[in-house]
């Protein structure tokens, strides 16, 4: 096999962090939504903690993003 041919299957696996993170973001907001909908008054307590979440979870799919971007050009 080629190495540059493992260089991009790399690349193309890391990059499925990205799409996982966005999975992960709309997962925690989904549960915060519903959530809120059972309990109304306790939704403004946890809005911060659903921010902070998809804060970190965003933080890795950005952290996918740069482990591709060094696969494919300085690799």
């Amino acid at each position: 096999m080629d190495p540059i041919v493992g260089k991009y299957i790399g690349a193309g696996l890391a990059a499925l962090g990205m799409g996982l993170a966005a999975i992960g973001v709309g997962n925690i907001f989904g549960n915060f939504l519903s959530g809120a909908r059972r309990n109304p008054s306790a939704a403004d307590g946890q809005f911060t903690r659903a921010l902070i979440g998809a804060a970190l979870a965003e933080g890795l799919g950005i952290f996918s993003f740069v482990v591709v971007i060094f696969l494919l050009f300085v690799v």
